[in-house]
């Protein structure tokens, strides 16, 4: 299955230096975030850092078979997701996005699911992720997307804080539910 929209390689969130009024830079100078589509040689690097984002999480990091999954579901023939990596003044990845395409009946348009967006935590309060936030809402937009959806921890405040300041809305009246892949097979050995 194509995917509706392919966004470009690669954007960058260059963003210009603050001054202050004798012409010295001020200590906010921002500094440039690129946000690059991953790749099969980036494979490694999103893995290290969904493992980041698992610890950060406090829940169990992927499976053994996880990488080799990752990269086959992610850079081969048929990709089920596109991956995003923030680097910043040319730094090696500090950030990462990934997302995947659904469809709303109800609005009979597709719609981006957020499955993941993380900084490292060494370097966040550096807009590395709102560039990667922005970059997800850009491929929406141009896809030409009902609506971007995403879930948040209950006790991460940072993120929903985040959130609510780029505006979005937390759903009432909606209740996620999931079946595991043991569940799945349980439910198809009755």
């Amino acid at each position: 299955m194509q995917p509706p929209y392919q966004a470009s390689r690669e954007r960058d969130y260059n963003e210009p230096e603050l001054f202050m009024k004798d012409g010295a830079p001020d200590c906010k100078t921002r500094r440039a975030v690129r946000v690059c589509r991953a790749t099969q040689a980036d494979v490694g690097a999103l893995y290290d850092l969904i493992c980041a984002l698992a610890d950060y999480e406090r829940l169990p990091r992927p499976d053994a078979g996880a990488r080799e999954r990752l990269a086959r579901d992610g850079f081969g023939e048929s990709p089920r997701f596109d991956a995003w990596l923030a680097e910043i003044d040319g730094r090696p990845v500090v950030g990462y996005a990934v997302t995947f395409f659904t469809y709303s009946t109800f609005l009979a348009r597709p719609s981006l699911y957020l499955e993941d967006i993380f900084v490292l935590p060494e370097h966040r309060a550096q807009r590395i992720g709102t560039a990667l936030f922005k970059h997800c809402v850009r491929i929406a937009y141009e896809a030409g997307c009902g609506r971007m959806e995403w879930q948040v921890l209950d006790w991460n405040a940072p993120a929903i804080a985040f959130y609510q300041r780029m505006g979005a809305s937390h759903l009432q009246g909606w209740l996620p539910y999931r079946l595991t892949r043991a569940e799945l097979a349980r439910i198809l050995a009755e």
